[in-house]
């Protein structure tokens, strides 16, 4: 396919490598189809196809590709097929696992990489007290305008080989791990018989079970070996989690370079920052979109970005008061418009699409440059829209969406500090195909980049047994269900999805969409209408809210309709 047959903004797929059939060859199997001809321009893969141990991707080893998912091969033939690539890049921390963590585990105070990650008590020296479990509690004043994903302070206690035990910043999920005791190991180490090792073992082993920390473990008629196992359970201990990266360290900097570096030869075209916001820190500052120090990250990371033409798409949740996309858009960068999401089902649920109009036509009069969505593999974001609509539509919006079986994710556990609620957008819709249908034609005809999740273009329902089988925590899993190629034939079955995949190959391919072409927008309370004009050809887009239909139509450069489409 020729790249030319594209409009410059044309719709991005997105999905996990395993996503659609278990691997990302199903992924270009299918995408060769004919179905799926000029559909996509852009594919927007997640970070499991990266090596990673968490959070489905986002607790990145090293950037290398995971082979149960992904081979260079699988890239090649993607970008064969027409396609650039939209890949992530998690600036603020790494795993656990990753070598330069591991070096640390290994060497102490004699690893190269020592300082490529924050050490809490030299960041906090002299600006605090020393406490008796060996990390520095600073001062209050300095310390209470700061932003923690979790309760407590973001601490990982690192043990280096010479058995101390070092403070490393941690922002986001920790967890350290014990290795159960063997008898064997008792009897070898300790002054015990075999007997006994094995009842001292079983006790040890089941206090591990329930969670409890080697040092508060009671032994029993064993207490005077205590010191002993506890120094042998805490030298072996394991530990999953992200470490935050020191972003003054020049290890620091050299590997953001190499990173990028290796994402464009993967043939990226756009690198989302995961987390950015959270990696400049300064004792006394938020520790989240600090100034001047975030906007000097994101310009020394643009300079390394340009050598490869890399697109930056800083990922950020702020409330639309706080205007933090537009600082974003003037300086330059594509934002993401978490503001469509809601809007549209706000619209839909009052029958009025006068706010959605009004924010696209602000797009369209500030020049910004928007990367927009329905779903994805978070959830429909809600913190954005404050001071965008009245708190009590945002509220009216999340009683809609947990009535229809989505979960709400708050942050720090509190209620009124809601963040996002998971649901797949086809259930946050009701299950509706009209719905669905409108809710595609409007993202299809806002200013932007149009980003397609995988499972609203298969009309994918909420996952409760996903959700069930995680656990706590598990919630975003409503909205992550893999499909099977059976399953996927199926679906495509469906008159929600063939005329979903339509409009996309309209959007796509006709030439009066672009990120430079003429917008105009109209809305009277129910009625809204939407036209983009390029080259002599015009696309429109009606709608009435108060029966939820909509048809669209484009028309070449001699005025004849050449595409229409309504549900």
């Amino acid at each position: 396919m020729s790249k030319e047959k594209y409009v410059d903004n044309g719709p991005m797929l997105n999905a996990y490598p395993d996503s659609l059939g278990g691997k990302l060859s199903d992924i270009v199997s299918l995408l060769e189809k004919s179905e799926f001809q000029d559909v996509f321009q852009s594919f927007y893969i997640l970070p499991s196809i990266y090596h990673s141990d968490l959070d489905r991707g986002f607790s990145v080893i090293d950037y290398g590709l995971n082979e149960r998912f992904a081979d260079k091969k699988d890239l090649e033939n993607l970008k064969e097929l027409g396609f650039n690539f939209k890949l992530d890049f998690i600036l603020n921390h790494a795993s656990v696992l990753s070598k330069q963590f591991q070096d640390v585990i290994k060497n102490g105070e004699k690893s190269e990489y020592k300082d490529f990650f924050i050490n809490w008590n030299k960041f906090w020296e002299g600006l605090g007290e020393m406490t008796p479990e060996g990390y520095i509690l600073p001062e209050k004043k300095l310390i209470q305008d700061m932003f923690f994903r979790k309760q407590g302070l973001p601490i990982l206690m690192v043990r280096f080989p010479d058995g101390t035990e070092v403070p490393y910043w941690n922002t986001f999920y920790q967890e350290i791990r014990y290795d159960h005791i063997e008898a064997q190991d008792l009897i070898d180490r300790l002054d015990i018989s075999g007997k006994e090792a094995v009842e001292f073992a079983a006790i040890v082993n089941k206090n591990l079970d329930a969670g409890k920390k080697p040092v508060d473990i009671e032994f029993g008629k064993y207490d005077k070996y205590k010191q002993s196992v506890v120094s042998m359970l805490e030298s072996a201990r394991n530990y999953l989690g992200q470490m935050d990266l020191n972003i003054k360290s020049p290890l620091v900097w050299s590997f953001y370079e190499d990173t990028l570096n290796q994402l464009a030869e993967y043939g990226a075209k756009i690198v989302r920052l995961d987390a950015f916001a959270y990696a400049p820190k300064e004792p006394g500052e938020k520790n989240f979109m600090n100034e001047p120090g975030t906007w000097e990250l994101l310009a020394r990371v643009q300079e390394l970005a340009d050598k490869n033409q890399l697109e930056l798409l800083p990922e950020i949740h702020a409330g639309y008061e706080e205007k933090v996309y537009e600082t974003l858009a003037k300086k330059g960068y594509m934002i993401y418009d978490f503001f469509l999401p809601g809007l549209i089902i706000d619209a839909m649920e009052r029958k009025n699409g006068e706010v959605l109009a009004a924010w696209a036509e602000e797009i369209r009069e500030k020049k910004m440059r928007t990367v927009n969505m329905l779903g994805c593999h978070d959830g429909i974001p809600l913190l954005d829209l404050k001071g965008l609509i009245p708190e009590k539509e945002i509220l009216a919006l999340i009683g809609i969406i947990v009535e229809r079986g989505g979960f709400i994710k708050n942050l720090h556990g509190q209620q009124n500090v809601y963040y996002q609620v998971n649901a797949t957008y086809y259930s946050a819709l009701g299950e509706d195909d009209g719905k669905m249908l409108l809710a595609r034609a409007l993202q299809l005809f806002m200013p932007g980049k149009p980003q397609i999740w995988y499972l609203d273009l298969f009309a994918g329902k909420n996952d409760y047994e996903a959700v069930e089988k995680a656990g706590a925590g598990g919630h975003k899993e409503i909205n992550r269900t893999n499909l099977s190629l059976e399953e996927i034939e199926e679906r495509m079955k469906l008159d929600v999805v063939k005329k979903q995949i339509s409009m996309l190959q309209f959007r796509n391919t006709f030439p009066a969409f672009g990120f430079e072409a003429e917008f105009s927008v109209n809305c009277n309370n129910s009625s809204l209408e939407m036209c983009w004009k390029n080259q002599g050809c015009s696309a429109a887009l009606s709608v009435d809210f108060e029966d939820g239909s909509f048809r669209m139509e484009g028309k070449n450069e001699d005025g004849a309709v050449v595409y229409s489409e309504s549900n």
